[in-house]
């Protein structure tokens, strides 16, 4: 299932991994566990602890397996997250009917992305790899791209809009989740605005000065990334 693409890497070969999941006939006793339980575990592992706990040895625990009998369902870690990544992306409707207002469509997929994300915060760092999109992952691009197509982009500039839209939303999350760290750390925060307003006061930051003292704006999560959101999607219709 993987592949040498000639320059040295290694990674799953996507026609294997997804227009032939099966791989070849097995011989001997059925196995007590399937490709969506090893896939489901991981997933599981990662939500509770994180990326690096992933491990064969951790899934394999996880589904009453022995490690080496994973391996022709994911032969390494690469292609489990590919695996994690088009499992998680099921999650995401597509089925439901577009509005045709573009806008509206796009946002509303942006914030089912960022829903998602939060979920799952280990999927911005494997979103950071390009990756071969699954099934679930196509019924999502697809949808995406029928949702753009009011637009009246070409289809290579609706996928840059798709691919665009997916890396705002995960370097936003990545960034929320640090700063919910941070926050459930009161006194990391205190500290920082004495700083902040110091600096401000000090006379050499004049521009810093008067954005901190703008009229005040809702600093919940859910507002700060509907601003920004709002920003760059009123600019995806010019070329």
């Amino acid at each position: 299932m993987t592949r040498d693409g000639g320059d040295g890497t290694v990674g799953a070969d996507p026609q294997q991994l997804w227009l032939n999941p099966a791989g070849p006939p097995r011989r001997g006793r059925r196995p007590a566990f399937s490709r969506e339980a090893i896939t489901a575990a991981a997933v599981a592992l990662a939500d509770a602890e994180g990326l690096d706990a992933v491990t064969m040895r951790r899934v394999a625990a996880q589904v009453g397996a022995g490690v080496m009998s994973l391996y022709s369902y994911a032969p390494d870690k690469e292609t489990l997250l590919e695996l994690m990544l088009d499992h998680v992306s099921g999650e995401l409707p597509t089925g439901e009917a577009l509005t045709g207002d573009w806008r509206a469509d796009v946002k509303a997929l942006a914030h089912r992305q960022r829903a998602l994300m939060l979920r799952h915060p280990w999927l911005p760092a494997v979103l950071t790899v390009r990756r071969t999109p699954g099934p679930n992952a196509l019924a999502f691009l697809e949808h995406g791209l029928a949702a753009l197509r009011p637009v009246g982009l070409d289809g290579a500039a609706r996928l840059e809009v798709l691919a665009q839209l997916t890396a705002f939303v995960a370097g936003h999350v990545a960034y929320e989740v640090a700063q919910a760290a941070v926050t459930r750390s009161p006194g990391r925060a205190a500290a920082e605005a004495r700083y902040l307003a110091a600096v401000a006061a000090d006379g050499r930051h004049p521009e810093l000065a008067d954005a901190l003292a703008s009229p005040g704006r809702s600093l919940t999560p859910d507002a700060t990334f509907s601003r920004f959101l709002n920003r760059l999607v009123d600019g995806l219709g010019s070329d």
